[in-house]
C-alpha cells in the first residue's frame, strides 16, 4: 500500500520515536528551532542544505543542489533506503517541507510525508517540544543517480506558455501573478500564458491540506484538457511550487513537471513577460 505524502499530527503522535526521523525545514527560522522546536527533530537550511544558490539568472533564487551535496547530506544524518522521513515547517507546508519533499520523492525515497498543518498543528495535537539537538548515526551518502520526477527548463516553459495543449500553472498569489506587487523579484508579472492556481488554494482555513477528495476534484476540472506530461508547474524559485505537487500527489493525481527557475530565473534573462 502506497505510503501518504501527508501525515496528520494524531498519527504522527502513535509513531515510535526510533521508527522515523523527523526535520525542521522551516526557512529563516533557526532562531526558533535554536529555542523551540518538535522533539527530535533535526534542521535543515533552505539555501544551504536545499539548494545550489549561484547567479539567479541561472536556476533562480532556490536550484537544486548537486547529487553529491544532496547524497552528502541525507549520508550525515543516516538516511537510507528504508529510513521514514517526516518533514514539516511553519508555514504549512509550503515553506520549504514541501522542497524536501519532493527531492526525497524525486531519487526515488518513497517513505516521506508532510506533516500537515506543520509546526503548529503538531504543538496544538499535545507534540513534545524543546530546544535538544538529537544525536544520530551518519551512514554512507545516499546513492543517487538522477531526478525521477520531471522537470522543465526555461525554454521548455516558453514553448508550452504558447501552446494551446500545454498548461503553465503559476502557484503565487494572485497580486504577484498579476503583478500588482513584487516582494522578493526585481520585476513583477508572469510569464506569458501561465494561468494562475495560488497554492495557498489548497489548505483549509486552519492551515491544514483539503481532502484528499477535495483536492483531487479541483485538480481533475482544472487540468481536464492537459495531459500530466504537458503540465508544468512554478513559482517564485521553485519552492512553493512544490506545495502544489505535494497537493496533487496527496490527492492520488500524477505529479506533473517542476520549473525549479520559476519567476527568479525567468524575470532576469529577457524573456517576454505579462506587467502590471
Amino acid at each position: 500500500m502506497k505510503l501518504s505524502s501527508i501525515i496528520q499530527p494524531e498519527a504522527l503522535l502513535l509513531l515510535n520515536k526510533n521508527d522515523f526521523i523527523l526535520f525542521d525545514v522551516s526557512a529563516g527560522s533557526k532562531p526558533r528551532y535554536d529555542e523551540q522546536h518538535l522533539d527530535g527533530a533535526f534542521y535543515l537550511d533552505l539555501n544551504t542544505d536545499l539548494a545550489d544558490i549561484k547567479d539567479f539568472a541561472v536556476g533562480g533564487r532556490h536550484p537544486l543542489p548537486t547529487f553529491e551535496h544532496f547524497a552528502q547530506l541525507l549520508g550525515r544524518y543516516g538516511i537510507t533506503k528504508d529510513t521514514h522521513v517526516i518533514v514539516y515547517d511553519d508555514k504549512n507546508g509550503s515553506n520549504a517541507a514541501a522542497r524536501l519533499w519532493w527531492m526525497l520523492k524525486s531519487i526515488g525515497h518513497d517513505k516521506v510525508q508532510v506533516l500537515n498543518g506543520g509546526y503548529t498543528a503538531a504543538i496544538n495535537a499535545g507534540f513534545a517540544v524543546n530546544s535538544e539537538v538529537p544525536v544520530v548515526e551518519a551512514t554512507t551518502p545516499y546513492q543517487i543517480t538522477e531526478w525521477q520526477l520531471p522537470l522543465a527548463e526555461m525554454d521548455e516553459v516558453e514553448i508550452a506558455g504558447n501552446s494551446d495543449d500545454h498548461a503553465v500553472i503559476d502557484v503565487r498569489d494572485a497580486n504577484r501573478y498579476a503583478g500588482l506587487t513584487e516582494p522578493i523579484d526585481l520585476i513583477a508579472g508572469h510569464i506569458p500564458g501561465a494561468i494562475n492556481i495560488p497554492f495557498t488554494e489548497n489548505l483549509d482555513s486552519n492551515g491544514a491540506f483539503l481532502a484528499p477528495e477535495v483536492l483531487k476534484e479541483k485538480y481533475s476540472k482544472a487540468l481536464a484538457d492537459y495531459k500530466t506530461e504537458n503540465v508544468i508547474v512554478h513559482c517564485g524559485s521553485g519552492v512553493t511550487a512544490c506545495h502544489t505537487l505535494l497537493a496533487l500527489d496527496y490527492a492520488g493525481l500524477d505529479i506533473p513537471k517542476l520549473y525549479v527557475g520559476s519567476w527568479s530565473e525567468w524575470s532576469r534573462n529577457n524573456k517576454k513577460m505579462i506587467l502590471a
